[in-house]
């Protein structure tokens, strides 16, 4: 008797997306203040119940995105031989490729994360969550490199330096297009500092 298991998990998946689906709609349709969790469970087809299951508040659903991309941070390294990083410098090097494949997956959809961040942007508590999410990415970071062995002096300022290259790109103009690019302008701007010469931080 084969195990259910792997049916129930496809369909939690389904159900998640479609809220996710859901959601993004009735924002573009009605505005983040116009929609609510009955608005979005009704659309996606599904009781409040499978709702909350996933997602703890309208808000939420708004970074779902960025939560899946924390979970892959949070999976990266796990299973790699990357050595440790013995210095702030080589911990964001060691962190320069993953951020860009992060901002690539971020920006796969350029449309996509325009609208997502003209949302966050026309709402205070979407800016405050925003904030705490940033703020979750740059400790995973650096729970990547204690993983990898560095010390968690070396690895909390590598993560956060490389967290301030991720931001010094959005807030110069969190174009989709050219996000990566300012990403890596950034982190070798940051490996540069204080230094005669130094490698970039190439993906």
């Amino acid at each position: 008797m084969t195990s259910s298991r792997p049916l129930v998990e496809r369909k939690q998946r389904q159900a998640r997306q479609r809220i996710i689906e859901a959601a993004q709609e009735l924002f573009q349709e009605h505005g983040f203040d116009g929609v609510s969790v009955g608005d979005i469970a009704e659309r996606a087809e599904v009781g409040r119940t499978t709702f909350f299951r996933h997602f703890r508040d309208k808000q939420e659903v708004v970074f779902a995105r960025e939560q899946e991309l924390l979970d892959l941070v949070a999976a990266a390294g796990q299973a790699d031989d990357a050595p440790p990083a013995r210095s702030v410098t080589e911990g964001v090097e060691q962190l320069g490729p993953i951020l860009l494949a992060l901002c690539a997956q971020a920006t796969a959809d350029p449309a996509g994360y325009t609208r997502h961040f003209a949302l966050i942007e026309q709402h205070p508590e979407l800016r405050d969550r925003d904030a705490v999410k940033m703020q979750q990415f740059g400790d995973k970071l650096s729970e990547l490199l204690i993983r990898r062995g560095s010390d968690e002096a070396t690895a909390v300022l590598a993560g956060q330096i490389a967290l301030a290259c991720f931001q010094t790109a959005k807030r110069l103009g969190n174009n989709p297009r050219t996000l990566a690019d300012d990403t890596r302008a950034a982190l070798t701007r940051a490996l540069t500092l204080g230094t005669a010469t130094t490698s970039t931080a190439n993906p």
